[in-house]
């Protein structure tokens, strides 16, 4: 019975063992089925593309041509030093690396170098930490700041200036958010709050396995050089060429098919001298790639812009990961380049090619040919921005030498009996087409030539495009678009909005103000510039005058309603916010719309200024303070509070700085910030918060917190004179297909500003018209065929310039701050060792003066430095019957407006071919026939 038991327990088994084979059995032909027959034809082509891949070939670059198809940007054919990363490994990788670098550096070739740490006089860096700094230095950040400190330190300011407004509980997520909406991408991952180079270090270090937290760069190079098992007989300035190479074929990772660059553009004696040693190069080869050419220069410049390689981290994600670019595509940066960058790439083409499983070259099967960019057509006619351009240069020098710019038109002299403007060393100028919005020629100087980015520029000519005072705001910066990245006080050419706002509400053009010179509000002398300049005054002045001679006093009076010549409210009701409702509607607080880079101008808010100021500050403190109080800080949340709202409170009253003083001091405060609060709080918002009427006089000249572009004066003059529409903007006319098959045109775009008379416009250009007649442009325009109207302005810049040293500025006039030099500096010496914030070195000279002397301001502390000049302003237009053409100067510390003036003539000149193929004796002629017509 036994027996029989376990024999059936054992078929029992078996039949279970059998039934399992048969269902895995089962199973696995099903699977196959399903493979082969349902998605046999998928895993095969997936299958093939394992084997076979794609290298990419290059795609010509689309061209840049004016209006009348000139070339402006194109591209030439340059031989590129690529590396093979299989190929080289199979052979002797450190020995290729030394021998291809040492060939390029003794015929002098640029090669790309990434390799992210340097060696100077023997110490390392991290270019990653280089490269945070750079940037910290630029935007005036302490280098000891971390990521969020830097970062919050970009809000503050912006929240002071005006430009963000957001409440202190604003997440950090939407405050990234609201800096990337208003143009500023600082280089900070808020998630993390780390810098995006300290990042990029995190990730290069693990990928040589190197986890230790904040090794130095001499270690870290040590075991990167160990890694790659580099000769000891080598010394580190020669085994960091090998690395760089080394390091440059491992970033392709698993891509060892595909080629690296490592040299563009070299010579043809670099090319027979890698050919000749090809033996001993393996994996070395030359290949024939079109380049980024400009072959005007410096011309259109900042048109153009540039191109580079992919670099920044919001790039990275646009270009490689959304669009599929390589890491080693160049790109747009700035300008035109960079806004129709998808179109100006082009298609890359593709060679085919077999590799096995480790990525090895086995053989090449096919060739796809690349697909050219489209071509951009530009608005731009190359001949007038020429005109543009070198009467901008020319006439900049002129004025830095008090001499006299000679024209076939007439000669101007640009000084004064008082000084010369040896300071105007930048500007811009604008010419827009009035009817259409198109930019006719558009120029900033100084400028620079693309051509020095198209491989990747140098740090020596990086160096050379930076401003000589990097302390000075208004220093000439050639990488700079003045034109539609600078936004100043317009002065005078602001008074047609002012004059526009009073007759649109009624008042007569004609009606007279008797123009006394000054107006006085309390002990504050508001005073038109011919009192200003020598007691004189205008006398009864109607709007046609009062744009003519540019009468301060006449505007004073309209923006208020109040005609204070007669003592008496004038006929019509006025206000400031009458005035910026007219500057809104001409779009003077928006873009233009151009297709590249520009900021919008910033119209004055009477009403919100002092809401904004107390919210500006609150912020401001409540991130400045926290560890400023003896007996408390930020995580004592309500007492914190309690107190920042209590320093805020003081705005109504604006105290004096020694009672703001002793507050803080009841406040706890610490002792040694008090100064530092109490200056903040009392010149930087307190003494701004409040709207009065010497406010509506500034803003009514164009002075005060008015912020606008040349590109938006052109903008707003183009709306004066053609009916009142204004335009959108644009410097491109189309976009054509390679093949020629496709033209998209730009299309142009106004809107009529909602007037209450159009004709009210006319009595606008009546008065520019004066302005080159009888005004204060009659000397230029004296002898000019074609009749102009024009506006010349002189804007004013506050404060002192900033030396390039400012430490040595103070110590060389210390014996003048009455302190003795050398306790002032043993103490500073004091105040920066024990500071860990490690703050510039001035800084801490400065709080070592204010300490030894308490009753030491800023203004004394700079009375040594030179002052601003003022700006010079001219905007224009012609000819005066059926205006064409809109012309927009502004100068830098040009000293008047008329010295702007001779720039605008020539382009209007140029512009109608009044100088086409003449010399300056048949202009001459043509001058004496048109005054013997006119007689």
């Amino acid at each position: 019975m036994v027996i029989v038991m376990k024999n059936k327990k054992f078929e029992d088994r078996y039949d279970v063992l059998k039934f399992s084979f048969i269902l895995v059995f089962s199973v696995i032909i099903l699977k196959l089925g399903y493979m082969t027959v349902i998605k046999g034809e998928e895993y095969y082509e997936q299958a093939q593309n394992k084997v076979y891949k794609k290298i990419p070939i290059e795609a010509p670059r689309g061209e840049i041509r004016d209006r009348y198809g000139r070339l402006l940007a194109g591209n030439r054919a340059s031989f590129t030093v690529q590396l093979s990363k299989d190929e080289i490994e199979k052979s002797d990788p450190n020995k290729i690396a030394n021998k291809v670098i040492k060939i390029l550096e003794q015929n002098g070739e640029k090669y790309i170098d990434e390799f992210p740490i340097i060696i100077e006089n023997g110490k390392f860096y991290y270019t990653y930490d280089r490269t945070i700094n750079e940037w910290k230095r630029k935007n005036n950040i302490p280098l000891s700041y971390n990521a969020e400190k830097s970062f919050y330190e970009i809000v503050d300011r912006l929240i002071n200036d005006g430009i963000l407004n957001v409440d202190k509980d604003t997440d950090k997520y939407e405050l990234q958010k609201l800096l990337n909406e208003k143009g500023y991408y600082p280089p900070i991952y808020v998630s993390k709050w780390k810098f995006a180079e300290e990042v990029k270090k995190e990730q290069w270090l693990y990928r040589y396995r190197i986890k230790e937290e904040n090794i130095s760069a001499k270690d870290a190079f040590k075991k990167v050089r160990d890694y790659y098992k580099i000769s000891e007989e080598l010394n580190d300035y020669d085994a960091r060429k090998i690395l760089l190479v080394r390091d440059l074929l491992k970033s392709q990772g698993y891509l060892q098919y595909q080629p690296i660059k490592l040299a563009l553009d070299v010579s043809k004696e670099t090319v027979s001298e890698i050919e000749e040693y090809a033996m001993e190069l393996p994996g070395v080869s030359i290949e024939t790639e079109p380049i980024r050419y400009y072959p005007n220069g410096n011309f259109a410049s900042h048109i153009l812009g540039t191109i580079g390689k992919i670099s920044q981290q919001n790039e990275i994600d646009t270009y490689i990961k959304k669009k599929g670019y390589s890491i080693s595509d160049m790109i747009g940066k700035i300008g035109i380049e960079k806004k129709y960058e998808e179109k100006l790439h082009g298609e890359k083409g593709y060679k085919k090619v077999e590799v096995d499983a480790y990525g090895r070259l086995i053989r090449k099967i096919d060739i796809k040919n690349p697909i050219a960019g489209d071509t951009v057509y530009l608005t731009i006619d190359k001949d007038l921005q020429e005109v543009a351009e070198n009467s901008l240069k020319n006439v900049l020098k002129t004025i830095q030498v008090g001499g006299t710019y000679k024209s076939p038109w007439g000669n101007v002299r640009l000084r004064d009996s008082k000084r010369i403007y040896n300071k105007a060393k930048s500007g811009a100028v604008v010419a827009l087409d009035v009817k259409t919005g198109e930019v006719l020629a558009m120029a900033s100087y100084p400028d620079y030539d693309p051509n020095l980015f198209a491989t990747g520029i140098t740090n020596e000519d990086m160096e050379k495009l930076l401003p000589e005072n990097k302390n000075d705001p208004l220093a000439a910066k050639p990488l700079y678009n003045t034109a539609t990245f600078t936004a100043v006080q317009p002065g005078s050419i602001f008074k047609m909005i002012t004059g526009l706002a009073a007759i649109e509400n009624g008042l007569d053009p004609n009606y007279k103000i008797n123009a006394k010179g000054r107006i006085m509000l309390g002990n504050k002398s508001f005073g038109c510039w011919i009192w200003n300049s020598h007691r004189g005054s205008h006398g009864p002045t109607d709007l046609y005058k009062a744009i003519e001679h540019s009468c301060n006093y006449y505007f004073y009076c309209v923006s208020v309603g109040y005609d204070y010549g007669s003592n008496k409210p004038l006929p019509v009701k006025m206000s400031v916010e009458e005035v910026l409702k007219y500057a809104k509607l001409f779009g003077l607080d928006e873009r233009t719309g151009i297709e590249i880079e520009e900021i919008p101008g910033k119209v004055p808010n009477p009403e919100a200024k002092l809401k904004n100021t107390r919210r500006a500050l609150e912020y401001t403190l409540n991130r400045k303070l926290k560890n400023y109080f003896e007996d408390i800080n930020d995580k004592n949340k309500e007492e914190y509070e309690k107190r920042i709202k209590e320093i805020v409170n003081w705005i109504d009253e604006n105290p004096s700085r020694g009672t703001i003083m002793k507050r803080l001091k009841s406040l706890k405060i610490k002792e040694d910030k008090i100064s530092e609060v109490a200056d903040l709080v009392k010149y930087s918002y307190f003494n701004q918060a409040k709207w009065k009427t010497g406010d509506t006089f500034n803003l009514s000249i164009g002075q005060g917190a008015h912020a606008y572009t040349p590109l938006q004066m052109a903008n707003y003059i183009s709306a004066l004179v053609n009916g009142g529409y204004k335009n959108k903007v644009s410097v491109v006319d189309k976009v054509e297909s390679y093949d020629k098959m496709k033209v998209e045109k730009t299309k142009k775009e106004k809107e009529r500003i909602p007037l209450k008379d159009y004709n009210n416009l006319e009595h606008i250009k009546r008065g520019m018209l004066r302005v080159t007649q009888t005004g204060t442009a009659k000397r230029t325009f004296k002898n000019f065929p074609i009749k102009v109207g024009a506006k010349t302005g002189t804007a004013q810049r506050s404060g002192r310039i900033p030396t390039k040293d400012e430490a040595q500025y103070l110590i060389d006039h210390m014996s003048s701050f009455g302190v003795n030099p050398s306790e002032a500096l043993e103490l500073a010496n004091k105040y920066e060792k024990q500071d860990k914030s490690k703050l510039s070195r001035d800084y801490y000279i400065r709080k070592a003066l204010f300490e030894l002397n308490p009753h030491l301001t800023y203004d004394q502390i700079n009375r040594f430095k030179d002052t601003y000049d003022d700006f010079a302003w001219f905007v224009s237009f012609a000819p005066y019957k059926d205006p064409e053409i809109a012309v927009v100067v502004l100068i830098f510390q040009g000293g008047h407006g008329g010295y702007a003036a001779p720039i605008a003539r020539d382009i209007i000149a140029e512009y109608f071919g009044l100088t086409k193929d003449k010399n300056t004796d048949d202009v001459k002629e043509e001058l004496k026939l048109i005054e013997e017509l006119k007689r």
